[in-house]
């Protein structure tokens, strides 16, 4: 289990960035067969990206529930994403596989969103946290001063509504 850091803490990471929700849900519990290769396949992908930082993906922060599993990921560019999903053989191999093996019949349903972040444009805040999200894939900064407040963080001025508690 991560360590949780005590405190308010946000998340840094220069320059504009990539945010992509992708995920899988079993929509027939008993297909087996169907929906253990693709829960399994996202394995052998994340393995190979964080091996190869050069492919521009930055992290990732994965849940799960009784039917879905959700990764929040984080990639440098889109051009980073779309040539991966494209010209990786772990994921075209997937890819083709889930084609091949579920297709349209309703038994696995996948899904992906994907945001493109201007730099400067987003914030943050973790609270007795492990670091995690974008922090985890940028940079964990204390959340005081310039930082302390959401408007702050995205470059404006104004006082917290609640005392922030001391560190």
């Amino acid at each position: 289990m991560a360590k949780v850091v005590p405190g308010r803490f946000t998340a840094q990471l220069e320059g504009p960035f990539v945010v992509l929700i992708i995920g899988m849900r079993v929509n027939h519990l008993l297909a087996v067969h169907k929906w253990v290769p693709v829960a399994t396949a996202m394995g052998g992908m994340l393995k190979e990206l964080y091996e190869h930082p050069e492919l521009g993906f930055l992290g990732s922060t994965a849940h799960f529930n009784m039917r879905e599993i959700t990764q929040i990921q984080y990639w440098r560019s889109y051009e980073h994403l779309e040539n991966y999903a494209r010209n990786s053989h772990n994921h075209l191999s997937a890819w083709r596989k889930f084609n091949q093996s579920v297709g349209t019949d309703g038994t696995v349903g996948i899904f992906h969103e994907t945001y493109l972040v201007e730099a400067g444009k987003y914030e943050c805040i973790y609270g007795n946290m492990p670091v995690w999200g974008l922090a985890k894939a940028g940079e964990h900064l204390p959340a005081v001063g310039k930082r302390e407040t959401s408007r702050r963080r995205l470059g404006g001025e104004n006082e917290p509504a609640v005392p922030t508690p001391p560190q």
